[in-house]
């Protein structure tokens, strides 16, 4: 594996105005790793993600992705290097079918009109079939379950090297979001690289090999996902489970 990361995040701050969001943040992601960023709401995450996504030109500090600088560059240029985000909310496009939403997501790759944007369309569907049922459907009329499917299947049509995927269980039921974390868990299997911002700590610590806890602004704390998980502070701050007296 080579010592370069796929995505290197250094000291990166993002303003909005005179309001400073994100401070002095510095995470890394290596190929074919899951890595979380957990956090309470309000914490930061978000602004993280747009900031090194191009959704947002950070006021400092600088993204690599693939080894080179990207810090300046916008959204859709990061997609056609190869990093694609599901944002948080989803973002769907309510009043488009199931099977547009997918094409916008190819855009990178011009649409359908290669074998390889088709066989990608074929993959995602299998991940999740249940698209495969509604591909002439409203993608507004469906549940925000199949919603976050979508949005998640969008991301994967861009063929991305590194998939950011911003507050997965957002509005969704736990047994919903159950199951969309196993399908992170095997598409991370089949070597894809994802970075997961989620606020429900103990579902992202679950499958992540390295998360960082981020705080008012800061990255505060990383490492390995098993370890946080057994933190008493992370464990009483993020998991709700209080610490042994």
């Amino acid at each position: 594996m080579s010592d370069t990361p796929l995505l290197a995040v250094e000291d990166l701050e993002v303003r909005y105005g005179a309001a400073t969001a994100l401070r002095g943040a510095s995470l890394s992601v290596r190929r074919g790793q899951l890595v979380a960023v957990i956090g309470n709401n309000g914490a930061g995450k978000t602004s993280l993600m747009r900031g090194l996504t191009g959704l947002v030109r950070p006021s400092a500090g600088r993204v690599l992705f693939k080894g080179e600088v990207v810090t300046r560059l916008p959204a859709h240029a990061m997609v056609a290097r190869g990093l694609a985000m599901v944002p948080e909310g989803r973002l769907i496009f309510p009043d488009q079918t199931v099977e547009d939403n997918l094409i916008l997501g190819a855009y990178a790759q011009g649409g359908l009109k290669t074998r390889r944007s088709k066989e990608t369309l074929e993959r995602s569907l299998a991940v999740f079939p249940r698209l495969r049922e509604r591909l002439r459907q409203p993608a507004g009329s469906m549940s925000g379950g199949e919603q976050q499917m979508l949005a998640i299947a969008r991301g994967l049509m861009a063929e991305p090297d590194l998939l950011v995927i911003d507050e997965l269980s957002l509005g969704l039921a736990p047994r919903v979001v159950e199951q969309l974390i196993g399908v992170l868990r095997d598409l991370n299997r089949q070597g894809l690289t994802i970075l997961l911002v989620e606020q429900l700590a103990s579902y992202a610590l679950a499958i992540a090999d390295h998360a960082y806890v981020v705080a008012q602004g800061h990255v505060v704390r990383d490492g390995p996902s098993g370890l946080l998980a057994r933190d008493p502070e992370v464990m009483e701050t993020f998991l709700g489970k209080k610490k042994a007296a």
